[in-house]
């Protein structure tokens, strides 16, 4: 995955230290039928709500979007901000247009009609949202276009007084038209409907994107942003973020990502738009907090695609938290960038309107990680600064140094600012417990660890003090599960000194009769600040415990895996990815093996008692009824981390055996990439999967 921004472009573009307001920064090109006089800025800040599509899928009803209505509101959502409610794609009739040329909405979902919703969402103090498509409607291609009817819907939508209206491009396509010609007459339509009622304009054109296909370069998704920001509030930078009741974290920092390219067009009342938040839809929470995170800082619109009456408390919570939602909603609009490069770890900064920056410390890796960048690096000069972690409330004061202990697949966000007056807390990093060996066997960097009954581990905390002042005594107490021992290895020190570190070792024993799943280690660290009085931190780290070992001659994909991912649905045992139909490729079929999508990685526990694989690697023969596009995926066997079988690219004409020697290997991975050309059509085949052990 590409990822095209540098400090260059954070200096050129004005967004550190020294740049103009982000109101100053104009789009690339005034588009014809733009407005040429001031306008009111609808949304000046991302707008914020909730959308049917992620969770209600196909057939939204009245009553259910009443119901989560009531819920926003109930639940201190709306008061938070989110008052969008959005009507996504499938509301209209199966002949969407009545004889006189009117949208009808369906009457098995919508009995009374649209008015009626509409008048409902707005007595709970909301604002209602609502879908349609640029092109014409296409029986069998799209569910229902606005082409040729743009003024007529502009001025249905209005009538019935709705405050929002995404344009999709599902017909546009199918009807090769110019998204830029077509969306700039849709927001001339919507600008002078009759009722001259004010209505946001998200433009959506995900399905052109590379993702998708080879488009011409103005067709897609990724030019939006040289003609959008002068039509409409927000437009979509990629395709979509998931598919209806999945959204995975890979696919949030790939929409991230191609989000970032042009963060120079994004400011008060236009904003990039990555696509929507996914609670409980397929990421961890700490996942979704990364998600959150990184939408807040790219001044995104924070619409969430959850059923959002079913959510936890914690989902809740993340989407509700108010220093989070500021830097979101700080009225300067500027998009965070990247500082230095693109990598495992990453930081990320945007500038707030008072000058305060909003710092990303950002862990895409499969391990914790202590994370490090500098005020200066960030924008900022001096030799005090305040640090306010958004998620956790702490504050504190660095001498410069903004550090982080930071969990797989998570993100530290703080608010930095000069500080002032009498000296804060010391920035003290309490490390999260890493396991850096198993055994005798060194854990490599960026790999997660897996420990098994009876295994004895090397666990490490680090601990930083990254002010100017000392701390005293600092301690680190190891928790582990019941039956498992934590001893401490060597002593502490009696003082960290300003800008140092510490590392405190442990050995952890597990019992020979370890549950499979996973077992969390606790770290509480302590130290004495002189007139604070003793201060304390407590880190945590989630280890996998491995089930137990193949035994005998085996079908792998008939044993337990410890861990298994999928581009898109979920890796499906014995069948093509998704289940439909059996494995086959090349016309033969498999009864044994996993089907799944590019990315994808399956991990599983040989635990040193296999000594040979045997499987045939290639592409299903499934994708020969969707079209030539894609289909192409590489194979890889990785031993404790050591590649012992690579097939290089392989298309739907190929298909490679493998026979591998795993003598010794205690972890397997089973790797399938793209093949260089995205994931579009890529169903690939573990077929066999026969282990001797």
């Amino acid at each position: 995955m590409k990822r095209h921004l540098t400090v260059l472009l954070a200096l050129v573009a004005g967004l550190l230290a020294t740049q103009a307001p982000a109101q100053a920064v104009s789009p690339p090109e005034r588009t014809a039928g733009a407005p040429s006089a001031p306008q009111q800025v609808l949304s000046p800040t991302p707008y914020m709500g909730w959308n049917t599509y992620y969770a209600l899928g196909g057939d939204p009803t009245d009553a259910e979007i009443r119901s989560t209505a009531d819920f926003l509101v109930s639940s201190g959502l709306h008061k938070s901000g989110y008052e969008y409610v959005w009507i996504d794609g499938n509301w209209a009739a199966p002949t969407p247009r009545s004889e006189a040329g009117d949208l009808t909405p369906n009457p098995a979902q919508f009995p009374n009609g649209l008015k009626p919703l509409v008048d409902y969402i707005h007595s709970k103090g909301l604002k209602a949202g609502i879908y349609t498509d640029a092109g014409p409607y296409i029986p069998g291609k799209c569910g229902l276009g606005s082409h040729g009817y743009y003024q007529r819907d502009a001025d249905q939508f209005a009538a019935w007084k709705f405050d929002a209206v995404k344009v999709d491009y599902l017909c546009g396509i199918a009807a090769d038209l110019d998204p830029k010609t077509v969306y700039t007459e849709f927001a001339k339509a919507l600008r002078n409907n009759a009722s001259k009622r004010p209505m946001i304009f998200n433009l959506c054109n995900p399905v052109t994107s590379p993702d998708w296909g080879n488009y011409p370069e103005e067709q897609q998704s990724t030019h939006s942003w040289s003609y959008a920001p002068g039509i409409a509030q927000s437009w979509r930078t990629y395709t979509d973020v998931g598919f209806i009741g999945e959204i995975k974290y890979k696919d949030v920092l790939r929409n991230y990502d191609a989000n970032a390219r042009h963060p120079e067009v994004a400011g008060p009342g236009h904003f990039n738009d990555p696509d929507y938040l996914g609670p409980e839809l397929g990421m961890s929470d700490e996942e979704f907090r990364t998600q959150m995170t990184l939408w807040s800082v790219a001044a995104a619109p924070l619409v969430i695609g959850s059923d959002v009456r079913k959510l936890s408390r914690t989902s809740l919570d993340i989407l509700q938290d108010r220093d989070v939602l500021a830097i979101n909603q700080d009225r300067a609009g500027v998009q965070a960038v990247r500082v230095g490069p693109a990598g495992t770890t990453e930081t990320w900064v945007k500038r707030l309107a008072n000058g305060d920056r909003a710092v990303v410390l950002l862990n895409r890796g499969d391990t914790p990680a202590t994370l490090t960048t500098t005020a200066r690096s960030v924008g900022l000069s001096g030799d005090r600064f305040t640090l306010k972690n958004a998620w956790t409330d702490r504050v504190t004061e660095s001498a410069g140094t903004i550090s982080a202990a930071v969990p797989a697949h998570g993100t530290a966000l703080f608010r930095v600012s000069r500080a002032t007056g009498k000296p804060g807390v010391p920035h003290v990093v309490a490390g999260l417990p890493q396991v850096t060996k198993v055994g005798g066997d060194a854990v490599q960097t960026g790999v997660a660890p897996v420990v098994a009954g009876g295994d004895q581990a090397r666990v490490e905390v680090s601990v930083r003090n990254d002010s100017a002042r000392p701390v005293l005594a600092p301690r680190v107490a190891l928790a582990a599960p019941s039956g498992w021992t934590a001893r401490p290895l060597g002593k502490a020190p009696k003082v960290l000194k300003p800008r140092s570190s510490v590392t405190l070792a442990f050995t952890v024993t597990l019992p020979a009769t370890a549950a499979p799943g996973n077992g969390t280690l606790t770290a509480t660290t302590s130290y004495e600040v002189p007139g604070k009085g003793r201060l304390s931190q407590e880190t945590a780290t989630a280890l996998v415990v491995a089930p137990a070992p193949p035994d005998g001659d085996v079908v792998l994909s008939h044993h337990d895996w410890i861990s298994a991912t999928s581009g898109w649905m979920s890796p499906t045992v014995d069948r093509s990815v998704g289940g439909w139909t059996p494995i086959s490729m090349l016309g033969q079929v498999h009864p044994t093996g996993v089907g799944v999508a590019s990315p994808s990685a399956i991990r599983y526990y040989l635990g040193d008692r296999c000594t040979r694989l045997a499987t045939t690697v290639g592409i299903d023969d499934a994708v020969r009824d969707v079209g030539p596009e894609g289909g192409t995926s590489t194979f890889q066997i990785v031993g404790d981390g050591k590649v012992l079988f690579d097939s290089g690219v392989l298309g739907r004409d190929d298909a490679r055996q493998a026979d591998v020697d795993v003598t010794g290997v205690r972890v397997l991975d089973l790797v399938v990439g793209d093949g260089g050309d995205g994931g579009y059509n890529d169903r690939a085949n573990w077929a066999g999967l026969n282990a001797t052990c």
